[in-house]
């Protein structure tokens, strides 16, 4: 999977959706040909959620995230009121995005501390280090771009659905894995320039380290 995850999202999040939808829509509807061309990838999401084999912020995201936007499609109840709770759903994670920076708690942050403990580190420490001022800074401008990614992709397709009506559910799909993957390569930027930072920053890893052999001592 880590080596194949591009070809698997394409599989599971664009080739099987497209298909089950174009095979289906004629003898069964629109809108339950929506609500059976999501089933490869929930069915992927799940094996992605299983393979992290621990729950954490990141398979509690993945998991919250897949049941609530099934019960949106599930209890829309029509095809194209199923494309607008979408839309109106992304926009409300935009804003629990938005929200994890104004309470200093930064999604972004707590994804990084999840991955970095599954590769053996401490979490306690690392949580000290994420948040110096320095690396805080660009977790805040992660979870941004989180959001952004959110905003952009409900708003293109509001503008399909107003233009096309139903048939905005196909090219929505494509629209959606083209603006995730642009904007998830600049997302991992993110990371890896703060992997930068920290290695280029011992002083930041002492000053951490004394932190908390201090707090050590006077407990």
């Amino acid at each position: 999977m880590k080596n194949h995850f591009v070809l698997l999202d394409l599989i599971f999040y664009v080739v099987f959706p497209l298909a089950v939808w174009n095979l289906t829509r004629d003898p069964i509807g629109d809108y339950y040909a929506m609500l059976l061309s999501s089933v490869p990838g929930i069915i992927y999401t799940v094996y992605r959620f299983m393979a992290l084999k621990k729950v954490n912020v990141f398979g509690l995201y993945m998991i919250s995230t897949l049941v609530v936007g099934t019960l949106i499609d599930v209890l829309a109840g029509n095809a194209i009121r199923l494309l607008w709770y979408n839309v109106i759903y992304a926009y409300v994670l935009a804003g629990l995005f938005l929200l994890t920076i104004v309470i200093k708690k930064p999604i972004a942050l707590y994804f990084a501390l999840d991955f970095t403990e599954l590769q053996g580190d401490d979490r306690a420490f690392n949580k000290r280090l994420f948040y110096q001022k320095k690396i805080y800074r660009i977790f805040s401008w992660i979870v941004a771009g989180f959001a952004f990614q959110n905003i952009l992709s409900a708003t293109l397709k509001a503008w399909l659905i107003t233009e096309y009506g139903v048939e905005a559910f196909d090219k929505g799909i494509i629209l959606r894995q083209v603006i995730n993957w642009g904007l998830t390569f600049i997302i991992m930027a993110g990371f890896f320039y703060i992997s930068k930072v920290i290695n280029e920053s011992p002083q930041l890893i002492e000053k951490v380290k004394q932190d908390m052999k201090e707090e050590k001592l006077s407990s």
